[in-house]
């Protein structure tokens, strides 16, 4: 114990009197004056047209039909490679209407057919496939010309 120390008057023991913490006081809102009424509003956002414009619904249109053109002609080439009934009405006329799409690039190659056992891999189908897809892309790539909007990638 130093000089400085006041008198330790407790027993041993005793833990020293803790300080007492305010408590916290409720205070009760004062009226304000009265305010002006508020009146509800609505909001009514600014809605542009969502209709795609012409070439927007020129390529979707375009889209489907290639698309329809390509989902024939490799219907085809399944078909013939699992060697499907002809006789059946439903293969036969998959095959005639995908003949008509198939048609113009006969003959581009030597050998339009590859025969192996009953499956047939028609090469023909194949390259009408690729040329169709080309054609779509070109078709496309006009339409985007006549776009009014930004160019995209």
């Amino acid at each position: 114990m130093t000089s400085n120390d006041p008198p330790n008057d407790r027993p041993i023991g005793e833990e020293p009197p803790r300080a007492v913490e305010p408590q916290p006081t409720y205070v009760a809102p004062q009226p304000t004056a009265a305010a002006a009424p508020v009146t509800p509003t609505t909001y009514t956002p600014d809605v542009k047209s969502a209709d795609p414009g012409r070439a927007e619904m020129g390529r979707r249109v375009t889209i489907l039909l290639f698309g329809l053109i390509q989902l024939v002609i490799g219907l085809r080439v399944v078909l013939l490679l699992l060697d499907a009934r002809e006789g059946n009405a439903i293969v036969s006329g998959i095959l005639d209407v995908s003949q008509f799409f198939v048609g113009p690039f006969e003959g581009i190659l030597k050998t339009d057919a590859l025969a192996s056992g009953g499956s047939i891999l028609d090469v023909s189908a194949l390259v009408a496939l690729v040329g169709w897809t080309v054609l779509e892309l070109v078709v496309i790539w006009a339409l985007g010309v006549f776009r009014r909007g930004p160019a995209s990638a």
